[in-house]
């Protein structure tokens, strides 16, 4: 049974300070998803449509320390992370 020393020695959730489209957000999570970042770089409502395509860059990260992030994955973040997230017309 724990007690209460092994309560102090446990890490604490702690939130991660990222920033999209040159806008800083605090996240909870050490991931965030394509789906997270597209809501905040556009306060929650995205472009849609069949011929929007949404494109994330990041970089600042860990490993890896600069790449895209595909649609449907996810990224390990860390603070002062840099995303660039644009949305582009195909027709």
């Amino acid at each position: 049974m724990p007690d209460d020393a092994d309560k102090q020695h446990k890490p604490k959730d702690k939130t991660v300070t990222i920033i999209v489209n040159g806008t800083q957000h605090v996240v909870e999570d050490k991931k965030v998803s394509f789906g997270e970042l597209a809501n905040l770089a556009y306060d929650g409502n995205p472009p849609t449509g069949e011929n929007i395509l949404i494109t994330i860059k990041f970089s600042k990260g860990n490993s890896p320390q600069e790449g895209s992030l595909e649609p449907g994955h996810s990224v390990n973040v860390k603070d002062g992370m840099v995303f660039s997230v644009s949305a582009t017309d195909k027709s």
